[in-house]
């Protein structure tokens, strides 16, 4: 949270008679955002973001407690199967939601939702606004496995399509950020650069998945470097040996930064650069889905600040 723009979300929250009150935080949330994104290169930070699946199907009221432990500021709320947190948010309903978020000085930083897509997102987008959240994460909708003209064009098909759900998002002030994903139409460096190039909107963004990705730091970088007006979210996510099979714990945690192979590095110093002001999350998948990325929610949280020290070791030689 930034010093210079100091305030009580929790007593905000905490006293807000209804979730329109928590709705209004958002101008300070953007305002923080403005500040942090004109700060000095040499003070630049990552904005951590919690994912909630990392923690499976636990509860809010046991994750959020988290959050502040992990760096973090914010909430990313994930559906099933990966969590179940955005199924209780429904559960609870908005007012109490807002107050748990109060209690723990959390702010909803995030809205996962692949299982509505990019066409199915308007609704979400009010929800988003009356939380004061910024960013939905979702997936593209289109043919895969194209290259060269084939694939702009179906990239140009895509962003045409998508032109009426960017007009909510300009009226909500949210970002649909579009992931790299595999078996998908945003999925390779060049559909990426593609969704740049035509996006029609600044509330069109890119998650940015070096998961989903090839391994090589370089490449990353400079694909950083080239999608940094429009990425929205960073996951601090490699491809270790991967995640679409049973496997020792110690090979699926090579995903985290810092244990498997690839030097994030390289990846950072283009991100601080550039004076990324967008989300970071420390991330991965476990198998099979819906499971916390380890038994105990203390040991998430104790495995996520390992990877977090990682980085801010990294980030201080830079």
């Amino acid at each position: 949270m930034m010093n210079s723009q100091p305030f009580n979300r929790r007593s905000w929250l905490q006293t807000a008679s209804s979730v329109a009150v928590a709705g209004c935080i958002s101008n300070v949330f953007q305002r923080e955002k403005s500040v942090f994104a004109q700060e000095p290169v040499a003070n630049f930070r990552l904005k951590y973001l919690a994912a909630s699946c990392m923690y499976g199907y636990a509860d809010l009221a046991t994750i959020l407690p988290e959050v502040a432990k992990q760096g973090a500021t914010a909430l990313d709320i994930w559906p099933k199967v990966h969590g179940n947190q955005r199924e209780q948010m429904t559960e609870l309903g908005e007012e109490a939601f807002a107050a748990l978020l109060g209690k723990h000085d959390v702010s909803l930083g995030c809205i996962t939702q692949y299982k509505l897509g990019p066409f199915g997102l308007q609704e979400e987008m009010r929800l988003a606004k009356r939380f004061g959240c910024k960013t939905i994460v979702t997936g593209a909708v289109g043919p895969t496995n194209l290259k060269g003209s084939e694939l702009k064009n179906a990239v140009s098909v895509f962003v045409e399509q998508l032109k009426p759900h960017l007009a909510v998002a300009e009226e909500t002030g949210v970002t649909i950020a579009i992931e790299n994903h595999a078996n998908n139409l945003i999925n390779t460096p060049d559909s990426l650069r593609y969704l740049l190039e035509l996006r029609p909107s600044k509330h069109l963004g890119i998650a940015l998945a070096p998961y989903h990705l090839p391994q090589d730091e370089k490449l990353l970088a400079l694909l950083i470097e080239e999608l940094i007006p429009a990425l929205a979210v960073f996951y601090a996510w490699q491809h270790g040996d991967g995640c679409m099979t049973q496997m020792p714990k110690e090979k699926e945690l090579l995903q985290m930064p810092g244990l498997g192979p690839l030097d994030f590095g390289p990846l950072l110093s283009a991100l601080k650069s550039n004076r990324f002001d967008g989300w970071t999350s420390i991330f991965m998948h476990p198998f099979p889905r819906g499971i916390p990325i380890l038994e105990k929610g203390d040991e998430v949280t104790a495995e996520i600040n390992r990877s977090r020290n990682y980085l801010e070791e990294l980030l201080r030689k830079i």
